[in-house]
């Protein structure tokens, strides 16, 4: 390789390198754009949250809203009956 193909690979490099960081400030100006005319949504209470939920056990909440769950118990017993061992 010569030094003229040399500094044309750099020319070449450097121009896509160009390019590409120009396309990244473009869209990031773009989504900026977006995310600014976009009406912001009002920050949820989360100890309205915690007040109306109940928990069964003391362990906390997992963020899903309170379903009934059945019974260990129960549950063993649905397994037995279905031929599953646990």
């Amino acid at each position: 390789m010569s030094a003229d193909d040399n500094k044309s690979t750099k020319a070449e490099r450097d121009a896509a390198e160009k390019a590409v960081l120009d396309n990244m400030a473009r869209l990031k100006a773009l989504r900026l754009a977006r995310e600014a005319s976009m009406p912001q949504a009002a920050p949820k209470k989360k100890t309205a949250a915690k007040s109306s939920r109940t928990s069964s056990s003391g362990k906390g909440s997992t963020g899903k809203p309170a379903e009934k769950s059945p019974a260990l118990s129960a549950w063993l017993a649905e397994q037995r009956k279905g031929g599953f061992r646990t």
